[in-house]
């Protein structure tokens, strides 16, 4: 079975490489590149062309308008949004935007991992 590629873009390096760590000892995730605002966001998606990116909301370059940009320019691309807002105005920006999925960081790391599954897997 393919691996799917991700694409990690969140402003923490720190929360970054956690992620990473957690997914790929999953053994069905490739984490492909990293990027620290929305503008390298949509840069490396165009570049690397992953299946889903993992966006936070909150960082520089706007994680909801990257989402956006993405989802237009490439829609074949898959967006879960990993965010610390569990607002509704947040979530339904999010889904505007064409997000596929919407989890919150403050949940359990197997919630995160759930989510990939079935966001990539086209649901």
């Amino acid at each position: 079975m393919a691996k799917v590629r991700l694409l990690l873009a969140d402003d923490h390096k720190l929360f970054r490489e956690g992620v990473r760590l957690l997914l790929e000892a999953q053994g069905n995730f490739e984490v492909v590149g990293e990027a620290g605002d929305g503008r390298e966001a949509l840069r490396l998606a165009r570049e690397l062309k992953p299946e889903v990116v993992v966006m936070d909301i909150s960082m520089p370059g706007n994680g909801i308008e990257a989402t956006g940009r993405i989802r237009k320019e490439l829609p074949e691309i898959k967006v879960l949004i990993v965010t610390m807002h569990g607002g509704d105005d947040y979530f339904f920006k999010a889904l505007e935007a064409g997000a596929s999925g919407y989890v919150l960081k403050e949940g359990a790391p197997e919630d995160l991992v759930a989510a990939l599954r079935v966001v990539s897997s086209g649901q």
